[in-house]
């Protein structure tokens, strides 16, 4: 798939997951999201190995990441986004769901999905909803598939 790059001042999101800081990464998602407290490197690392990746950086530091699960035809899963605290409230959530969004590879999707906490006033800018038949989704979910042992 070919690399796409935004520029923007001393900022750059790109898809080019040879760019990817994955200690990084690793250190917001195991420690700071929320969403998967625990989550052991090797489990980020096949995350990002089978994704579509999206790198914020301010000049050479990972400050922000998305990623997209996708058969590029039909349906994406939309997951592991963050801006790093320090960089909130200057538009870079914006830019890189303007990035992820735009992507020329997910273009005439049927459908969407994210599993969202936080930022839902984000997300709705871009068309995403609550389920309006919730009574239709299912879902397998493990909780403590990261604790130790489990992972």
């Amino acid at each position: 798939m070919k690399i796409t790059e935004h520029v923007f001042g001393e900022f750059l999101i790109t898809t080019d997951i040879t760019r990817l800081d994955i200690i990084a990464i690793h250190e917001f998602l195991s420690k700071h999201a929320g969403w998967c407290d625990n989550i052991p490197f090797d489990r980020v690392k096949t995350s990002i190995d089978n994704s579509l990746n999206f790198g914020l950086f301010h000049r050479d530091k990972q400050i922000g990441f998305a990623r997209v699960i996708s058969d590029y035809s039909t349906i994406a899963y939309l997951g592991d986004v963050y801006v790093l605290d320090n960089y909130r409230g200057q538009g870079l959530s914006k830019k890189l769901m303007d990035a992820v969004i735009g992507h020329p590879n997910l273009q005439g999707l049927r459908r969407w999905i994210l599993l969202t906490s936080t930022a839902e006033w984000l997300y709705e800018k871009y068309g995403f909803a609550k389920l309006p038949n919730p009574e239709k989704y299912m879902e397998l979910f493990d909780p403590n598939v990261y604790k130790t042992g489990n992972g």
